[in-house]
C-alpha cells in the first residue's frame, strides 16, 4: 500500500482550508498593475455573465503577487496571481514548501515595453545600446569602463534629441522593470560591447554589471502602477517613461512613443515578433482552490476564452496581443495541469 506523506506545512494548510474555505465566495486575485486592467476587464465581464461575485482583482506588483499567492492554501490568502514576468523556481519552491504544490501558468496573451515622452516633445529613435549607455552606472568610452559621464541624449548619439537624460522606469518588484532590464539594458549592454568590457575586467556576472544603474538621479524607480510614471513625465517635459503598450495606446494624447530598433510598438509589430521589447503575460492559479472557491474553474476558463482573450474580444480591443497557441492554454486549464519544475 502507498501512503501519501505531507509536509508539515501542506498537512496544517489543508486542514485549515477544509474548515474555513466556506467564509470566502469571492475570488481574490492580486499582482501585476500591467495585468490589472486586463483581470479587471474579465472579472467585470465574469460578475455580469456568471451567479457568481464579480472577483476582486488588486495589484501591487508582480514579484509582491506570486509571494502572496505562496503564502500557503486556505480561505486567507489569494487564489490567483497576476504576472507580467514568468515565475521563478524560488517562487515555486516557496510555494512547496508553504503548502502550495500545484500551480497553473496560464498565458493570457502578449504585451510591449515602450518609450514614451510627452506629446509635445521631440520625437525619439532608440536602440537599446542608447538606454545601456544612458542609464547604467559603467559604460564603454574610448575602450575602457568608466563611470557613466552622459548628461544629455545627443552625447550618446549626435542624432538624438539635445534633451537632458531623465527616464522613469518601474520599480525592481514590477515585473516590467525583470523585462526592461533583460531585453533593453542587457541586450544594449552588449550591443555596445560593455558586456564583454564587463567580463575582461573580471566581473563574476557580466549582465548582472551590466544592470547597474546610475544612481545620480538620472534613473527614477516608479514603485506605483503606470499612472503615476505618466505624472512624472507630465511634471517633467524632458522625462521619458517606461510603459506596457495598452497603456500608451489609452493615453496618446498625451504621450509620443519611441522606436526601438527603427520599429514602432503597435499590435501588429509584437504580433510578428519584429518590435524587440515584448513579453508574454501570465497569471498564475493555485489549483488547491478550484473546487473550494465558488467560480474559480469557470473564472479561469472564462478569462481564456476566445470572446474574452481572443482576437477580436475586449482585450484585444484594450492593447492586449492575442495569443497564435490560445486554443493550447484553452485546453491546459480545462485539464487544470499544473506546471513542473522550470528548465
Amino acid at each position: 500500500m502507498t501512503i501519501l506523506k505531507l509536509s508539515a506545512a501542506a498537512l496544517v494548510a489543508t486542514v485549515a482550508f477544509a474548515g474555513a474555505a466556506a467564509a470566502r465566495d469571492q475570488i481574490q486575485i492580486a499582482g501585476s498593475s500591467t495585468v490589472l486592467p486586463y483581470a479587471s476587464i474579465v472579472a467585470e465581464a465574469f460578475g455580469e455573465n456568471f451567479d457568481f461575485p464579480t472577483p476582486v482583482v488588486e495589484s501591487g506588483g508582480s514579484g509582491a503577487g506570486r509571494k502572496k499567492l505562496c503564502e500557503g492554501v486556505g480561505e486567507n490568502t489569494i487564489d490567483i496571481a497576476n504576472s507580467s514576468s514568468r515565475i521563478k523556481q524560488s517562487d515555486i519552491d516557496t510555494c512547496t514548501a508553504n503548502g502550495v504544490t500545484e500551480i497553473q501558468e496560464v498565458r493570457i496573451g502578449y504585451d510591449g515595453i515602450v518609450f514614451a515622452s510627452d506629446i509635445n516633445g521631440p520625437e525619439y529613435a532608440f536602440t537599446p545600446s542608447d538606454w545601456h549607455n544612458a542609464l547604467a552606472a559603467k559604460v564603454l568610452k574610448d575602450g575602457q569602463l568608466v563611470d557613466n559621464p552622459y548628461k544629455n541624449w545627443n552625447e550618446i548619439r549626435a542624432d538624438l534629441p539635445a534633451q537632458p537624460i531623465l527616464a522613469f522606469i518601474p520599480g525592481t518588484k514590477h515585473g516590467t522593470r525583470e523585462v526592461f532590464d533583460e531585453k533593453v539594458i542587457v541586450d544594449g549592454c552588449k550591443e555596445n560591447g560593455a558586456a564583454e568590457a564587463h567580463k575582461a575586467a573580471g566581473a563574476e556576472d557580466a549582465n548582472k554589471a551590466c544592470m547597474a544603474l546610475r544612481t545620480d538621479g538620472v534613473a527614477v524607480d516608479i514603485d506605483g502602477d503606470y499612472t503615476e510614471t505618466l505624472a512624472r513625465v507630465d511634471a517633467n517635459k524632458n522625462g521619458i517613461g517606461v510603459f506596457g503598450l495598452s497603456f500608451y495606446q489609452n493615453n496618446t494624447d498625451k504621450l509620443r512613443v519611441g522606436t526601438m530598433s527603427g520599429v514602432s510598438p503597435s499590435v501588429e509589430t509584437i504580433a510578428s515578433g519584429e518590435y524587440p521589447v515584448s513579453r508574454p503575460l501570465y497569471f498564475y492559479v493555485k489549483n488547491a482552490h478550484l473546487d473550494v472557491i465558488p467560480g474559480l474553474q469557470e473564472y479561469v476558463e472564462f478569462f481564456v476564452s476566445d470572446d474574452m482573450a481572443g482576437p477580436n474580444g475586449p482585450l484585444a480591443a484594450y492593447g492586449l496581443v492575442s495569443d497564435p497557441e490560445l486554443a493550447k492554454t484553452q485546453a491546459a486549464v480545462k485539464a487544470r495541469t499544473p506546471m513542473g519544475a522550470l528548465n
